[in-house]
């Protein structure tokens, strides 16, 4: 399966080589879940507080669909 994914802020740091504005096109195996993917891509698990599949909110148990678009989103804070 393919899915296309983007990672935001400071998570970017994780995967360096992935230019502003990217996305990675991914092969996974059928029944990936979206906590399995951010581990394969190095991402911590504390750091990564949202993921959002097809522009929704979804649970890192949740598994991934053939041609999903994934984004994964550290905690913001501002002041």
């Amino acid at each position: 399966m393919q899915v296309e994914v983007r990672i935001f802020a400071t998570l970017k740091r994780y995967q360096p080589n992935l230019p502003v504005g990217g996305a990675l096109q991914l092969d996974v195996e059928p029944g990936t879940t979206l906590a399995q993917l951010r581990d394969q891509l190095g991402l911590p698990e504390k750091e990564t507080k949202l993921v959002m599949v097809n522009n929704r909110q979804a649970q890192f148990s949740d598994q991934i669909s053939d041609g999903d678009r994934i984004a994964f989103i550290p905690a913001v804070a501002g002041g």
